[in-house]
């Protein structure tokens, strides 16, 4: 494990990370203030890259993380959790200790040159943002879509971030020869509601323009309203779904809120400090759509909210999407146009993966028929 600090060119030393390091100031991401700890950043030598889900509740089976934290420190966050798998801390730790995979692209490259790979899309990332601020400084992201474009394999991928827009390029050439599709996260319409719960991600007047960027540039592009929030962001809907139509993107989906074990810890605090007179209403309109609790951790169950006000809030987003001309049937691991030309000699195909339904009837993996779309852990 190494580490990259003081701002310059990288200079690595040998370090164990739960040791202190030097480290970058905090990156703001395009807020004028923002509160952050000091950035301290640990390279490391992965020993794979590409994973595989089995859970029922998303769309795809393979995703790559380039990246383990992220600096964007939305509160809702439900990867912070993963951060207490290596000892730290799912707060503060998760926003500023970011272990970069340097070795991402050679590793996806060995991998998809084996010739059992299916071709399958693979999503960036299934945990945490692949366009985060380093990866302007590592460029992980880029290198691992790179692959996908020579080894015709279609991606996804689900971002905040501005920066996505310099990939523009290699995007269109990704989609000729597999298929790309980007989701601009947009749970908030207005920059300032943004700035109070995701205070180091790009304000959503960014995202809405690098959805005007990527559509210019013929990447297909949706808008996903991630998470819901009961009584925080649920009237903004119409306005973002709006606004994403008219920037270009063809797809819209949304999640429910959930806030597995610590991210609980996070968010409500925030909620608290930051809309004082709102948090308690907001606090009991996730538990009336959680019957009474904060998250449920059952599949098929914890990207989903039940009771009247969550069914409103269903039928509002399918009404706002409807009258602004955007899709909600369409799951991030569908491929927006067919492979130009295949590879010579028989492709391998992998079998089934479709999710079962609690009843025992089937249901295509990871999508339901009312726009959500159940993405990740």
């Amino acid at each position: 494990m190494r580490h990259l600090h003081d701002g310059g060119r990288p200079r690595c030393e040998d370090r164990s990370p739960t040791r202190p390091i030097r480290s970058w100031p905090p990156i703001a991401s395009g807020w004028a203030k923002c509160r952050r700890r000091a950035l301290q950043v640990y390279e490391e030598t992965a020993r794979s890259i590409l994973s595989e889900n089995d859970s029922p509740d998303l769309s795809f089976r393979w995703s790559v993380n380039p990246y383990r934290g992220c600096q964007h420190a939305c509160a809702y966050c439900y990867a912070r959790p993963t951060h207490e798998y290596i000892g730290l801390g799912a707060g503060t730790d998760f926003d500023s200790q970011i272990t970069v995979k340097v070795n991402a692209a050679v590793l996806l490259e060995r991998a998809l040159s084996r010739p059992a790979w299916p071709r399958e899309r693979i999503v960036f990332s299934g945990v945490t943002d692949c366009y985060q601020p380093l990866e302007a400084v590592y460029g992980l992201t880029r290198a691992c879509l790179d692959v996908c474009r020579r080894f015709q394999t279609p991606a996804g991928i689900v971002t905040k971030a501005y920066l996505v827009v310099r990939d523009a390029e290699l995007l269109a050439a990704l989609n000729e020869a597999a298929g790309v599709r980007v989701f601009l996260s947009i749970p908030f319409a207005r920059d300032a509601n943004a700035k109070k719960i995701e205070p180091g991600a790009p304000p959503p007047s960014r995202r809405f323009e690098a959805l005007r960027r990527l559509h210019a540039a013929g990447v297909p592009t949706g808008v996903m309203v991630a998470p819901l929030i009961p009584g925080l962001n649920d009237r903004e809907v119409p306005e973002i779904l709006e606004r994403a139509a008219e920037a270009g993107a063809q797809t819209a989906a949304m999640t429910a809120l959930r806030l597995p074990g610590s991210v609980r810890e996070v968010f409500l605090p925030r909620l608290r400090a930051e809309l004082p007179l709102a948090a308690r209403a907001v606090e009991l309109r996730i538990r009336g759509m959680r019957r009474g609790e904060l998250s449920d951790p059952r599949f098929g169950e914890r990207m989903r909210g039940h009771g009247p006000y969550w069914e409103a809030l269903r039928q509002l987003f399918q009404n706002s999407a409807r009258k602004a001309g955007l899709s909600t049937g369409t799951a991030l691991g569908d491929r927006p146009k067919r492979i130009a030309a295949d590879p010579p000699g028989p492709q391998p195909r992998s079998p089934s993966r479709a999710g079962t339904k609690e009843g025992g009837g089937k249901e295509e993996r990871g999508q339901r028929d009312d726009g959500q779309l159940r993405l990740f852990e």
